[in-house]
């Protein structure tokens, strides 16, 4: 759900985009999370990752994700 930003444009973007930065649930156990390898390539990735015991179990290219989403709908 992070790939799907608010729309900056609209007319509570402010709020809509406070709710997407702050206001997540924070589970137990594996979650998908959005990265950005800032001192790398500068990619956002999704690393799925145990929250427990923060072993790293996947990590994709966003971009990748995000393709494949588009073709799955």
């Amino acid at each position: 759900s992070l790939i799907d930003r608010p729309d900056w444009q609209a007319e509570d973007a402010a709020d809509q985009f406070h709710d997407y930065l702050y206001l997540r649930d924070n589970p137990a156990g594996e979650h998908r999370e959005l990265w950005f390898h800032e001192q790398g390539d500068r990619s956002w990735l999704v690393v799925t990752r145990n929250t427990v015991t923060h072993e790293i179990l996947n990590v994709e290219l966003a971009r990748d994700v995000a393709r494949a989403r588009g073709r799955s709908k």
